[in-house]
């Protein structure tokens, strides 16, 4: 039995299949997704059906943009439908899919590897135990019925310094923010959104999250940065995604041996 993670899908299901097929992926293995399943790819419908079927086998956390196709199945948000996703919201299975998506957390750790892993990265202001409680916050409010109000106000990107005394929307919004949108930070954990280039080409006063020293011993697992082509300099923070939907490669790692495989898309 090997456990394996992988990088940002974005509906490049076919890729997956062929590292799937590698490594010999068989019924006692467990695959981690590090978030965006969907959007801009060709395949988010079928990926996020084939992520589904497979149960308790797969462990995922929410991205940006599964959290924004959510909110386009509840008409939540005016902004455009991308025509990646308009087979989704067509789609016969469309419900009993966004349910399951809505049910998925931000943050998953495995204390039997001693790692966690979120969509974007856990900032440098935040401990582990801190960033769990947080997740949970934000996993309880999806599956309620403040649910409506948490995708009405998704969308922002303010406040961008993390404040205990948050409440409500704003709250939701910054904690989201870090899990599902952070790359460039202030020591202080202060987010910067427009810039989505190389860590070389910061903006001034910034840096990447990962730059600054963490209270964080696990080891971290998160995808989002396509710029970043898979590569951190960190030992012990690794980023899986290399782009994939943007015609690079698709990233999967064994956690079992450390081993790295790629895969390049079409």
């Amino acid at each position: 039995m090997a456990t394996y993670a992988v990088g940002d899908l974005q509906g490049c299901l076919d890729p997956l299949y062929r590292l799937l097929e590698e490594v010999k992926f068989g019924a006692g293995d467990k695959l981690w997704l590090a978030g965006d399943l969907v959007n801009r790819g060709p395949q988010s419908l079928e990926s996020l059906r084939f992520v589904m079927s497979l149960g308790k086998q797969a462990k995922v956390v929410l991205g940006n943009h599964d959290l924004h196709l959510l909110a386009l199945h509840h008409r939540l948000t005016d902004i455009k439908v991308d025509p990646s996703l308009e087979a989704v919201l067509a789609a016969p299975d469309r419900h009993e899919l966004m349910t399951w998506l809505q049910t998925l957390p931000l943050l998953h750790y495995s204390s039997k590897y001693d790692t966690v892993m979120t969509h974007a990265g856990i900032p440098p202001c935040w401990n582990l135990a801190t960033a769990k409680a947080l997740a949970q916050e934000i996993h309880q409010v999806l599956i309620s019925d403040q649910a409506a109000a948490y995708f009405r106000h998704m969308y922002g990107n303010q406040p961008d310094r993390w404040q205990e005394q948050l409440t409500g929307p704003e709250r939701w919004r910054c904690i989201t923010n870090y899990f599902t949108r952070m790359r460039f930070t202030t020591l202080a954990g202060q987010l910067e959104f427009n810039a989505k280039a190389k860590p070389t080409e910061a903006p001034a006063g910034f840096a990447p999250w990962f730059h600054y020293p963490s209270q964080i011993t696990s080891r971290q697992l998160f995808g989002h940065w396509a710029a970043l082509e898979g590569e951190t300099n960190h030992n012990t923070i690794v980023n899986l995604d290399m782009g994939c939907v943007w015609g690079g490669s698709l990233k999967m790692l064994c956690l079992d041996d450390n081993r790295v495989y790629t895969m390049a898309c079409d």
